[in-house]
């Protein structure tokens, strides 16, 4: 009896350890986004990773001078996107698209999309961090 609640204990804590192992790797929009850097860019999809945990979006973005920049935006998991209506082929290369979201902290061309609204109308939220900031606020042209 003692030896089946020691490894009853036992097989919990593993439990345990191992669940909040997984959700320490996984980064919340803090760690990587300012969300007082709010962003609106409206470019040609270049790719798309549709992948887990995030997927990515890239496109060229072209400034008032007819520079080229290729940024690059975090969309949620496949599920999620799925699960909202999103198929990857409705962003695939090619594609006008108009991204709202935050600016990445690293200072690059990258960002946490919180919407992308494409040529047709049709809108997604596109996020899937539960701390982002809502998509009201991500609307400020950059």
């Amino acid at each position: 009896m003692k030896n089946a609640k020691t490894f009853l204990s036992v097989l919990t804590a593993a439990y345990l350890l191992a669940g909040s192992s997984q959700v320490a790797a996984h980064h919340a929009f803090a760690a990587e986004f300012d969300a007082d850097k709010p962003i609106d860019l409206k470019g040609k999809v270049t790719k798309i990773k549709w992948v887990n945990p995030h997927s990515w979006l890239y496109f060229d973005v072209t400034d008032a001078k007819g520079a080229v920049t290729n940024w690059g935006v975090e969309f949620g998991a496949p599920n999620q996107l799925a699960k909202i209506g999103l198929k990857k082929a409705d962003v695939a290369p090619g594609t006008e698209v108009h991204i709202r979201g935050y600016l990445a902290k690293n200072g690059g061309p990258y960002g946490y999309s919180v919407i992308v609204r494409l040529p047709d109308g049709r809108e997604f939220q596109t996020g899937g961090a539960q701390d982002a900031p809502s998509a009201r606020t991500a609307s400020v042209t950059r």
